[in-house]
């Protein structure tokens, strides 16, 4: 059986972590192309070794005298900076996991799409910036987007065979965050410590900050509508505090298809590197008696405002989803700083949104120049410029 070759950007996150984690399990049937990494030169390097990448790419380029080093007689060839990354998607693989965080990750998911194959999306922030230029881009070269995203998988797995015309409604559910129980006031002097830690999932510190907000849910909204073609009126979230089922399908028959699951990103990943079939995970099997129970709540939007604010931008459309992304890692950054407090986020988000809008972008660079225009906005709002 002739090995199936991967790229993963992202390889030293969470998502690259699970991922490799599978691939290890399964060596002999996977060759690596690519690997990227923001920075962490060491842990890039080691990795580029252990699965004999042909290329390794930090973003930062001040880090790449130390990737070479690491590198030094291994044949593996080192490189550095935004047009790297782009160059390392654009090389042909069977399957490319795209997990750059934020909208660093745009452009070289465009490459890896424009390449034709298989794109695991583990970028939510790309679709939501960029929706419609994205799909554009999957029609025109013809490539297959795999939903990484626990939630965005489990809908895909619950669509498999069956006709978007026929779903009634899709539900996605949410934790909740580690504050789905806090008051108004706790929320206001809630902080970084506090929020980053999950309760039930193992994510980046932008992430987690983005579930504590609910603003994560918001992002997953504008994702799913450019994903599943069942229109912004059939979307729906619910709170599901076990994070056992990841989402559901409704169907106007009155069946409802639900994935469930363990919390471990490696069960939608392996889903991905399978695809369209099934293979082994190191995840325990759901012991549902022991679970004793499933929980499901309205989501509160008084408290936690970002949803609402998310589905608004949805339904503007144009650059209002990419200034609303924008906006919001500003302000969860400031808020990791201890700029800001935690209700500021949304908050700020808000008003961002409430500036006015550029144009609809109709390339990569108009949604770029967006970006970057709604970050110094941002930005001025916080007094950080």
């Amino acid at each position: 059986m002739t090995a199936r070759t991967l790229t993963i950007l992202g390889a030293t996150g969470s998502i690259g972590a699970s991922t490799l984690d599978l691939v290890r399990r399964q060596r002999h049937k996977w060759r690596v192309v690519a690997l990227t990494a923001n920075g962490n030169a060491t842990e890039l390097a080691a990795l580029a070794r252990e699965f004999g990448a042909e290329i390794a790419v930090v973003a930062d380029e001040g880090a790449l005298p130390a990737l070479r080093e690491a590198l030094a007689g291994s044949g593996i060839e080192a490189a550095a900076g935004p047009g790297a990354l782009v160059e390392a998607a654009s090389r042909p693989a069977d399957l490319t996991i795209a997990a750059i965080v934020g909208c660093a990750g745009l452009a070289p998911t465009m490459a890896a799409i424009e390449q034709g194959a298989l794109v695991g999306l583990a970028n939510k922030e790309a679709l939501v910036s960029a929706g419609d230029v994205m799909t554009a881009a999957v029609a025109r070269s013809g490539a297959t987007l795999l939903p990484v995203d626990s939630e965005h998988n489990a809908i895909f797995q619950c669509l498999a065979g069956n006709d978007p015309a026929d779903v009634l409604a899709i539900t996605l559910t949410a934790s909740g965050g580690p504050f789905r129980e806090w008051s108004a006031a706790q929320l206001a002097a809630a902080t970084p410590a506090q929020a980053v830690k999950h309760p039930n999932w193992s994510m980046g510190a932008k992430i987690s900050v983005d579930s504590a907000t609910m603003m994560n849910k918001g992002l997953e909204l504008i994702e799913a509508f450019h994903l599943f073609p069942v229109g912004l009126d059939a979307l729906r979230i619910i709170i599901h505090p076990q994070s056992i089922i990841h989402s559901m399908v409704e169907y106007r028959d009155g069946s409802t298809l639900a994935q469930l699951g363990p919390s471990d990103m490696r069960v939608p990943i392996a889903s991905t590197l399978a695809w369209p079939r099934r293979m082994d995970t190191p995840c325990a099997p759901l012991n549902l008696a022991a679970l004793g129970q499933l929980t499901f709540h309205a989501p509160d939007e008084l408290r936690f405002p970002a949803t609402r604010i998310a589905r608004a931008a949805a339904e503007a459309g144009g650059a209002a989803p990419a200034v609303l992304n924008a906006a919001n890692e500003v302000a969860v950054a400031a808020f990791l700083a201890g700029h800001i407090g935690f209700t500021r986020i949304a908050a700020d988000v808000e008003n961002v949104l409430a500036r006015g809008l550029p144009p609809a972008p109709a390339s990569l660079e108009d949604v770029l120049a967006v970006d970057a225009e709604a970050r110094i906005r941002a930005r001025e709002l916080l007094e950080l410029a």
